[in-house]
């Protein structure tokens, strides 16, 4: 069982999951060594992984053999667990927990050579729809306070597989980068009685230095402050909360201008690894929820995606200080993303 411990100087919580550590050497080959005998996210592969949670299928076909579009399964080697309780404790100066959360990775297509960049906008759709259906259902846990939908692009940026897949995890505790955001939004909230995620995108809207694209109901912009070169933050136009609450239509906008934003990047600097996460609104259905915080939370706070491409080093100064070096201004990148032309 996986075990999470907190730590009271940096107010963090941290996974203790050594049995990821069995994952086999094989996950670290690189793309193009694959033999279809061992990679078990392709079609026809089924057995190799744990049966299937979800999945869109051609009509008439079985769980767990071919025939699927997408396919949501357990991690074989989660960092949280699904069974069992969490049985909170104290140890002296230290709290722990059972490492109580479910793992899942959703297999985007059951082609390993084609990225969500080369899917149709229609099966683009079925994976963020997936994401949206997985969170819903992840989400009436009540043992999870946060879900994490996140995907690794590239060795360097934590991918363990080359097919392309995406992961989502639900923990028991709401991460400490997510709980910053949302003190900020809620400070902002209570101050201005504004989102704040609404203020920045109405101020980006009306300077236009910064945005690389958008459409009719999101926008994907450099953040002012950007930690990394060319981070990107992809967000709703219209105040929402909660990425389970996005519309049919609303997915389609979505998924374009995801799939634009991610093409610029792969286009303009030559495929290179990235992360991207969704941070939406906590779990309020929790065994354990904060009355006093979640009164606001519908207005105050705004969901978005975070898109970083790996292009520096993580190094001393920044692990030492919490400060990051980036050396290419947001409007830089910005004026760069712009000019790529997607033909």
């Amino acid at each position: 069982m996986p075990e999470m411990r907190h730590d009271p100087i940096q107010k963090r919580w941290v996974v203790i999951a050594t049995e990821r550590g069995n994952r086999p050497s094989q996950f670290l080959r690189p793309k193009g060594n694959w033999r279809e005998d061992t990679n078990p996210f392709l079609e026809g592969n089924e057995s190799m992984t744990p049966p299937e949670i979800y999945a869109v299928r051609k009509k008439g076909t079985k769980p767990d053999t071919p025939g699927w579009q997408v396919r949501v399964v357990p991690n074989k080697y989660p960092a949280l667990k699904i069974e069992g309780n969490l049985d909170r404790a104290a140890m002296g100066q230290y709290d722990k927990m059972n490492g109580v959360g479910a793992h899942e990775v959703v297999i985007e297509t059951s082609n390993p050579d084609e990225d969500i960049t080369d899917l149709s906008l229609d099966d683009a759709i079925l994976v963020t729809k997936t994401y949206r259906e997985r969170l819903t259902d992840l989400m009436k846990d009540k043992r999870f306070r946060y879900v994490l939908i996140f995907r690794n692009h590239g060795t360097l940026a934590g991918a363990s597989q080359p097919h392309p897949h995406t992961q989502i995890i639900a923990t028991p505790v709401t991460p400490l980068t997510i709980s910053i955001e949302l003190q900020s939004a809620k400070d902002h909230y209570h101050a201005k009685e504004r989102c704040l995620f609404c203020d920045i995108i109405a101020q980006e809207l009306r300077e236009n230095r910064r945005i690389i694209a958008q459409n009719d109901r999101f926008i994907a912009l450099s953040p002012y402050a950007s930690r990394f070169p060319f981070e990107i933050c992809l967000l709703p136009k219209h105040h929402a909360h909660d990425f389970r609450e996005i519309s049919n239509d609303d997915l389609i906008d979505f998924t374009r201008l995801l799939q634009d934003t991610l093409r610029r990047i792969r286009i303009g600097l030559d495929d290179p690894p990235y992360n991207l996460m969704i941070h939406t609104a906590p779990n309020t259905g929790s065994d354990t929820p904060r009355p006093s915080y979640w009164n606001t939370i519908k207005y105050d706070w705004h969901w978005h995606v975070e898109i970083i491409p790996r292009l520096t080093d993580v190094a001393g100064f920044e692990w030492g200080t919490g400060l990051f070096i980036n050396p290419t201004s947001p409007e830089q990148a910005t004026e760069f993303l712009r000019g790529i032309q997607l033909g």
